[in-house]
C-alpha cells in the first residue's frame, strides 16, 4: 500500500482485543432510522508472551463491480470536457470512506482498450484506461481483476489492463501476464500487517484461456484456492483476503455453490489457524448478504459500484442493479504468537449509483442531506442482514 493520508491509525483500547444477464445497461432515480456507528480505530497494542507489542491494526474497505457500460463511458467523456475520460467525479461520493481506510480493494470487472479507443460496453467490454488513475485517486490500493469479462479482448486486453493499473500504482490480483506473475501472491501493507489478496472467477463467458497461458485468469477451484492461501501465508501474509466472482445474477440470496464454497473455504485450517480471513464476493449485480461462517466473514455479493441502468433477465430495468455496499472490516493483531488477526468490527455502508447524475452516492450521507433514499437504504440493509449477520456484530457504518 502506498502511504497516503490514512485516518484512524491510532491506539485501540485493549477492550477490542477481548471483544465483518445483468451486465447489460444503458438514467433513473429510486423510489425507523437505524442507529449508525462510527468506525473503530484500527490500531491496537497486542500482548504477546506477557509483553506489550505496539503492533498496529488496520481497516480494510472493499467494494463491488466497476462495470463501465456505454452510458458510463459517455458520462466520463462529458466529465472530462472533451479532454479524454475522467472517472474521478463519478467516484467522488465515496472518496472520503475509501481513502480513509488503511487498505481499500475494488473489483475491476472489465478490461481496458487501447489509448484513444475504440471503447465498448456490453456485451464485450473495452473500457478507457483512465479508470485506473481515478481508482487510485479515490483511494483504492488494489483491485481484483478475475471476472467473466477478463478475456473480452483476449490476452491483449488483459495485459493492457494490468499495465494501466501498474502505471497508476494500483495493485491487482486474479489475472496475470506471465506464469511468474500468476504464481506470486499480491501482498499489501496495512498497519503492521501484510495482507494477501487472491482473486478467482467462475468463468470467462466461454472465452478460452489464451493458448499456452493456463495461468492467465484464476478460475474457481476449491483446492487451488486453499493451496494459494497457504502459499500466501508462507510468503508472509498475516491476513488472507479472497475475492470471489461468483453467484447467480439478479439473485439476492446466495446460491448453493456460494454457500458450499463459503463453508469449505472458511473451514480450511493449518495448525488450527484459518487459511482465509475474509471472502469478498462480486458478480450478482445486486447486494447479497454478509455472513460469519466458521468464524470468518463472507460477503456473498457487494453489488455494483459503477454501472449503467441495469437490465435483468426479463429485459426490464431493475434498480437493484445500481445498489451495493462498501464493506469495512477493522482487524486487530493476535494476542499470542501464531494467532489470527481478528475482525474486531464489521460494518457495511449502503451505496447507490445514480445513473441520472452519473455519480456513486454514499446513501447514508445523502439521507442526512435530505435526499429521499431511505427506501434504497432499507432495501440494501434488509438483504445484507438477511442471514443473521447482526447477531454476529455486523453494523451499518457511516
Amino acid at each position: 500500500m502506498t502511504q497516503r493520508k490514512r485516518h484512524g491509525t491510532v491506539a485501540l483500547a485493549a477492550l477490542l482485543l477481548t471483544a465483518a444477464t445483468g451486465c447489460a445497461g444503458g438514467a433513473r432515480t429510486p423510489g425507523a432510522e437505524p442507529a449508525r456507528h462510527q468506525p473503530a480505530s484500527p490500531a491496537a497494542p497486542s500482548a504477546v508472551g506477557g509483553a506489550a507489542s505496539a503492533r498496529t491494526g488496520f481497516t480494510l474497505v472493499a467494494s463491488g463491480d466497476v462495470l463501465p457500460h456505454a452510458s458510463i463511458i459517455r458520462q466520463a467523456a462529458a466529465d472530462a470536457n472533451g479532454q479524454g475520460y475522467d472517472f474521478r467525479p463519478m467516484l467522488s461520493g465515496v472518496k472520503n470512506v475509501v481513502s480513509a481506510a488503511d487498505l481499500a480493494i475494488c473489483h475491476m470487472e472489465t478490461v481496458y482498450g487501447q489509448e484513444g479507443g475504440p471503447y465498448t460496453g456490453y456485451p464485450t467490454f473495452k473500457s478507457p484506461p483512465e479508470i485506473a488513475p481515478a481508482l487510485k485517486e479515490t483511494g483504492y490500493d488494489s483491485c481484483s481483476t478475475a471476472s467473466n469479462h477478463t478475456l473480452d479482448d483476449g490476452a491483449a486486453g488483459l495485459g493492457r489492463t494490468l499495465d494501466a493499473l501498474d502505471k497508476a500504482g494500483v495493485k491487482h490480483a486474479g489475472s496475470a501476464r506471465t506464469a511468474e506473475e500468476a504464481a506470486r501472491p499480491t501482498l499489501l501493507k496495512a498497519g503492521d500487517a501484510t495482507v494477501a489478496q487472491l482473486a478467482y472467477t467462475y468463468d470467462t463467458n466461454g472465452f478460452p484461456l489464451p493458448e499456452g497461458q493456463p495461468w492467465a485468469v484464476n478460475l474457481i477451484d476449491e483446492q487451488k484456492i486453499i493451496a494459494d492461501a497457504r502459499a500466501a501465508r508462507a510468503a508472509g501474509a498475516d491476513v488472507v483476503v479472497v475475492s470471489m466472482h461468483w453467484g447467480t445474477e439478479w439473485q439476492t440470496a446466495p446460491d448453493e455453490r456460494q454457500l458450499t464454497l463459503g463453508r469449505s473455504l472458511t473451514a480450511s485450517r493449518t495448525d488450527g489457524r484459518p487459511d482465509i480471513d475474509l471472502i469478498i464476493g462480486t458478480h450478482a449485480h445486486v447486494p447479497q448478504a454478509y455472513e460469519k461462517v466458521n468464524g470468518t466473514w463472507v460477503v456473498y455479493g457487494m453489488g455494483d459500484q459503477i454501472a449503467g441502468d441495469m437490465i435483468n433477465h426479463e429485459g426490464a430495468y431493475d434498480p437493484r442493479g445500481n445498489q451495493g455496499t462498501l464493506g469495512r472490516f477493522t482487524f486487530v493483531p493476535p494476542t499470542a504468537p501464531g494467532g489470527r488477526w481478528e475482525v474486531a468490527k464489521a460494518e457495511f455502508l449502503p451505496q447507490w449509483f445514480d445513473t441520472g447524475r452519473g455519480r456513486v452516492v454514499d446513501v447514508n450521507a445523502a439521507i442526512e442531506k435530505g435526499e429521499p433514499l431511505t427506501a434504497v437504504r432499507d432495501t440494501i440493509r434488509d438483504v445484507v442482514l438477511g442471514r443473521g449477520a447482526a447477531m454476529d456484530g455486523l453494523v451499518m457504518g457511516e
